[in-house]
Order: C-alpha cells, then sequence, then structure tokens
C-alpha cells in the first residue's frame, strides 16, 4: 500500500521534537483529516541550521514531517518559498491519492513559516 521509502520515515522518523525558543513554530492542520503538523526551526545567517517537527495524523502525515525537516534543513528563504507539495511526495516516493493531503499539509506548515519569518 505504501512505498517503502514513506515506511522507512513513519518507522524511523527523523528530527521528531520541538526546538526551543528563539525557534519559530508554526502549527497547521487539515480539518477534514484532523492531523495537526507542529514545525519548529531555527534560521541563523538566513538559512535553516536546525528543524524539528511533531504530528498528530495518519502513517504518511508521519513520515511526510519527517522528510519534510531534512529537506529543509540547510534552505535559505527563497528556498523555502519555492517548496512544492511533489518535493515531499517525491522524497517518500510516491503518495497514494488518498495520503496527499500529507503532501499539502507540508506545503502548509512551510508557508506560514514563512509569512512568520519575513526576514529570514
Amino acid at each position: 500500500m505504501y512505498p517503502e521509502r514513506l515506511l522507512e520515515h513513519f518507522q524511523n522518523p527523523r528530527n521528531v521534537g520541538q526546538l526551543d525558543a528563539p525557534a519559530l513554530v508554526v502549527e497547521v492542520g487539515n480539518p477534514a483529516c484532523g492531523d495537526i503538523l507542529r514545525l519548529s526551526t531555527r534560521f541563523e545567517a538566513g538559512r535553516v541550521v536546525e528543524a524539528r517537527y511533531q504530528v498528530r495524523g495518519c502513517t504518511a502525515s508521519i513520515a511526510a514531517g519527517s522528510a519534510l525537516t531534512e529537506w529543509i534543513s540547510g534552505k535559505t528563504r527563497a528556498e523555502l518559498a519555492a517548496f512544492a507539495p511533489a518535493i515531499v511526495d517525491e522524497a517518500l516516493g510516491g503518495l497514494p491519492a488518498e495520503s496527499a493531503h500529507a503532501a499539502r499539509l507540508c506545503a502548509a506548515a512551510v508557508k506560514r513559516l514563512l509569512a512568520l519569518a519575513p526576514n529570514c
């Protein structure tokens, strides 16, 4: 049912948790399925130097949060602005159609992060 890479991120999630202040923390949810993603990041010199996440949700959302934190580490604001759900989809080996909401949840978190951090 799920691709091997997705299951690997689910079973061995990376960067789980939350960063302490002065990290930026955003939370987004999907009212249709109830999944919630909390993303915390720390910027230095205009780049994400550390990222953590917490998810209350399905297998795909847990795996997507893990893939997201790996992708955003080291990225500049301009690179973050180019984020699209397809990036997480590809990183996980292709999400089933019924799990595409997980990648959209990640995109919403990045969008909110950029809105919160206009000077990063």
